[in-house]
Order: C-alpha cells, then sequence, then structure tokens
C-alpha cells in the first residue's frame, strides 16, 4: 500500500476467513484499524486499560454487558466499549464489522480462551 492509496473495506473483508479472527488493515497513531467477521459469540472479557470501538459494516451485532442492557448495532452504527467494562459480542448471524483498538489491546482482554488470536497472527502482512 502507497501513501496515495485508499482502503477498500469490502475488499479487506473479503480476505477475512475465519469468523472472531481479526485482520490489521491500518493504524492512526497508536490505534489500529482491523476487520472482522463474527458468528456466534466470543467470550466473556474486558480490556482494562483501553476503550474499543466496533463498527458495523454488515449483519447486526449484539454487545452484552453485565451491568447494563445490551447494545444493538446495525450497519453504519459504532459503539465505544469503555475500557475495564466486562462485555461480550453476540453475531446471531454473521457480522462484518471494523474495530479500532489500541495497538496494545489483547484479542480477548484479561481472558485468554482457544478461539483468542494473537496480535502477530491479526497483523499477518501488516507491518
Amino acid at each position: 500500500m502507497t501513501a496515495l492509496q485508499g482502503i477498500d473495506v469490502a475488499a479487506e473483508l473479503r480476505q477475512v476467513q475465519d469468523h472472531w479472527t481479526p485482520r490489521v488493515v491500518g493504524r492512526v497513531n497508536d490505534q489500529y484499524v482491523k476487520v472482522a467477521k463474527l458468528l456466534g459469540e466470543l467470550v466473556w472479557h474486558a480490556h482494562d486499560a483501553e476503550d474499543e470501538m466496533f463498527l458495523v459494516v454488515s449483519g447486526r451485532l449484539r454487545i452484552q454487558f453485565r451491568d447494563a442492557e445490551e447494545v444493538v448495532l446495525t450497519p453504519g452504527q459504532f459503539y465505544v466499549v469503555p475500557r475495564g467494562v466486562q462485555h461480550n459480542p453476540v453475531a446471531d448471524e454473521e457480522v462484518e464489522i471494523v474495530l479500532i483498538e489500541t495497538v496494545t489491546t489483547a484479542h480477548t482482554g484479561d481472558v485468554v480462551v482457544e478461539a483468542t488470536v494473537p496480535l502477530e497472527r491479526q497483523l499477518g502482512d501488516f507491518r
């Protein structure tokens, strides 16, 4: 990618093969821009030191919270989960998203499960 090329989010999402496997497609200062496809639910977790932004490109995403009503997002809507807040993303049907997360954000925050994707795998060819 050169400095004069835009990022085609739809094309980047077409390259995502596995659900719940974010793929880094850009960086803004200390934030990664990631794309992902979701289906089912991931795991209850929190990011103790970082906020996390979910922007829905297609589908319907529910974000459950332990101590509050869930948030439901449809295409074009986003929500920022504040740092330290326990949450669980749920996609009843396939959802395509853009995530904006600090470069230090662990995939499943304070929980490591089989579905946890290490940052090195999320970075792929992006460097």
